[in-house]
């Protein structure tokens, strides 16, 4: 981890530094307080100096909203096609979130925040950053993040297709998104087999294989790559009582065997990620969809189906066509038996300021029912013998 190093009251001092989005250590520190104006708090960090802040803590909120209200008044220009657009954008809050991100607070050797009228942040941050290593700076945006996802864990979200709640913990996605869960609960299971065992790729909070179990299948095997969604899924199974139905393994893609269903949300846009949280929206170079597909085949029992739960925000933007997504689908061996769509029902596909507005008002979310065709099939059987 990174040390970052400033003067105060004519003293060195220095302090370990942790972003989530992995920016770099500030070089140029000042200290920050309540006499500090907005206007000079955000030239500086528009020229790259971090904020060092000593003063009260709503006061600090008040100055973050101020430096907000001013990186937002400069909105991205709209490309000339939609992919451009969707660049600009991206490049715009990236360039919103390191302005934003240099104003940072120290967090004490037991996760304190000692500035006035702070929160007691300790819980919060010991879920997200687990034990304490000593005296830590961090971006108050990224604080604000840690402590709102400490609420979301301790209230959890209402999931109406699964009628309980699931509890998202930091970093992990959260499905409030409704539509592609009800998606995967409305399509039809496999009819060609009992569905038995199914594998939930990239479970996230693990919504999904709570899911399948509470239809029906008897043995839900659940995967991931991260650690913070493993931990998360698990608490998930726990509390919803499926332990003895819904495993969680990893990390790793897919599990051991087959499975008479193999459901996969990946994540939509082939972008870059910039923190933990995008992971769940942004694939880069389509990794995981590829993954997911080439893997298929030799993870389905006879019979089965595998459930490719996707968007075509990428296609609106020109990130991906059909003719991709397709060609993928019959390179690994693959056809399609069915497509369930729904339309998105999220605020922002209503949202006219929205730059990427057009393509995400034309967004339609698929259900993608894959088999393998059937010469892959026999083939990939003998291979096994």
């Amino acid at each position: 981890m990174s040390t970052i190093h400033w003067t105060e009251d004519r003293t060195a001092r220095s302090a370990r530094w942790h972003s989530e989005s992995a920016a770099p250590p500030p070089r140029r520190i000042v200290v920050a307080d309540d006499r500090t104006k907005a206007a000079t708090a955000y030239r500086l960090a528009c020229e790259g100096t971090a904020l060092l802040w000593r003063g009260d803590f709503h006061n600090a909120r008040h100055l973050l909203s101020a430096m907000r209200r001013r990186v937002d008044g400069r909105p991205a220009r709209p490309g000339d096609t939609p992919e451009d657009s969707f660049h600009l954008h991206r490049r715009a809050r990236g360039h919103r979130a390191r302005v934003l991100g240099r104003l940072i607070v120290l967090l004490a050797d037991d996760h304190s925040l000692d500035l006035r009228r702070a929160p007691d942040v300790r819980q919060a941050c010991a879920e997200a950053y687990g034990p304490s290593a000593g005296t830590m700076a961090v971006a108050l945006t990224e604080l604000l993040g840690v402590v709102g996802a400490r609420e979301w864990r301790a209230k959890g979200i209402e999931v109406p297709a699964l009628g309980a709640r699931v509890h998202p913990h930091y970093g992990v996605f959260s499905p409030v998104r409704g539509e592609y869960v009800d998606l995967v609960a409305r399509a039809p299971l496999p009819p060609a087999v009992p569905c038995r065992t199914a594998f939930d790729l990239g479970t996230g909070t693990g919504v999904l294989a709570a899911l399948l179990a509470g239809r029906g299948v008897e043995r839900v095997v659940a995967t991931d790559i991260a650690p913070r969604a493993l931990a998360c899924a698990r608490d998930n199974v726990r509390r919803l009582g499926l332990t003895g139905r819904v495993e969680i393994v990893g990390p790793a893609l897919f599990p051991p065997g087959r499975a008479d269903l193999v459901v996969c949300n990946p994540p939509w846009l082939p972008a870059r990620p910039t923190s933990a949280v995008e992971q769940g929206v942004y694939d880069p170079d389509s990794a995981m969809l590829h993954g997911f597909l080439d893997g298929l085949v030799d993870h389905l029992a006879p019979g089965g189906e595998g459930w490719l739960v996707l968007s075509d925000l990428a296609e609106h933007l020109g990130l991906r066509s059909r003719g991709d997504l397709l060609t993928a689908v019959a390179a690994a061996g693959l056809r399609v038996v069915d497509r369930i769509d729904t339309r998105p029902r999220h605020p922002r596909s209503r949202d006219t300021t929205d730059p990427l507005h057009a393509a995400r008002a034309a967004e339609v979310t698929s259900l993608w029912r894959l088999a393998a065709r059937p010469s892959m099939s026999a083939c990939r059987r003998r291979n096994a013998l």
